[in-house]
């Protein structure tokens, strides 16, 4: 029986691509020795009819395709020096649509101040926008690097864009998360330089990256209390039949950033976060719920390739 990559999904390709590949980070991003310093590049890959909802702008398309791989230099920690633009498509696109594209693109680069420096363009189906980030850093923040006993905390709210994906595009929090995200680039830069043990950053779900970021022998305990779920939030999911919590650990595209730290370093840092766990040797995932009841993680969040 041949095994198809939806057998597998698409964070096995990953693996496997790393397996064979000695010069690879397995990390946010790549890094690189680089002039007494290091090079961080990384790139993603935005399909219109895979990554925009229904209803969200070209400008804002544009935008997306810049925060997304800035996201993934925030999650080191590292300071923007370039980014560069693919971009593939239909030949039958309004011209005005590409300039709203394009003029999404360079309002991301001004307010990340990273600047557009190059790319390539083609011709596809649907738009398809591929971003390359770079960036300069002297230590990088690892996802894997925390200490028995540090906090488990995020830069916001989380949940918020996967519950925006589920209503018609409006004036509220959710749809703006959804529609607008925003990375948290100057909050990496500060968490490297006061005291944060790891970092990651919040695209696939949750749950996902908590197992990203795993190593033996080390666990990971999750307060839903902590997590600060409104009633609000909890009424809306409801409405729509959706479990609240489903949404919060297992949809992604929050763009916060999933960081480590000691209690100690946690009272002296400068910027606003949400404590939402604790670093354990349980070697497992687990979540105690508001109700007392303690259950382990599901290894859940979104997949490239895999059917739902």
């Amino acid at each position: 029986m041949t095994i198809k990559v939806s057998d597998i999904g698409e964070k096995e390709l990953v693996r496997y691509i790393i397996s064979n590949s000695k010069s690879i980070t397995p990390d946010d991003t790549a890094i690189t020795e680089f002039d007494s310093t290091n090079l961080i590049s990384t790139t993603d890959m935005l399909i219109q009819s895979r990554h925009f909802p229904e209803g969200m702008s070209y400008f804002h398309m544009g935008f997306k395709a810049v925060t997304v791989n800035v996201s993934d230099l925030a999650a080191m920690g590292a300071q923007p020096l370039g980014f560069l633009l693919s971009i593939a498509i239909p030949k039958d696109l309004a011209l005005d649509d590409f300039k709203e594209i394009l003029d999404g693109v360079l309002k991301a680069c001004d307010y990340y101040s990273i600047p557009l420096i190059g790319g390539d363009t083609n011709e596809a189906d649907e738009i398809i926008i591929s971003g390359t980030a770079l960036g300069l850093c002297d230590a990088p923040l690892m996802r894997d690097t925390y200490e028995m006993g540090d906090v488990i905390a995020v830069t916001g709210d989380i949940g918020l864009a996967a519950l925006g994906f589920e209503l018609e595009i409006s004036d509220n929090i959710y749809s703006k998360k959804a529609i607008k995200p925003k990375a948290r680039l100057k909050e990496g830069q500060i968490l490297k330089e006061n005291g944060a043990t790891s970092a990651t950053d919040i695209t696939d779900g949750l749950a996902s990256e908590l197992y990203e970021i795993k190593k033996s022998g080390f666990g990971f305990m999750i307060h839903e209390e902590l997590l600060g779920i409104s009633d609000e939030y909890k009424h809306i999911a409801d409405e729509l039949d959706l479990d609240y919590l489903d949404l919060v650990f297992h949809v992604g595209e929050d763009f916060e950033l999933l960081f480590t730290i000691s209690k100690d370093d946690l009272k002296k840092l400068p910027i606003d976060c949400k404590v939402i766990g604790v670093v354990t040797d349980s070697d497992v995932v687990e979540l105690t719920l508001e109700n007392g009841f303690v259950e382990e993680i599901k290894n859940k969040g979104y997949e490239h390739y895999v059917s739902e």
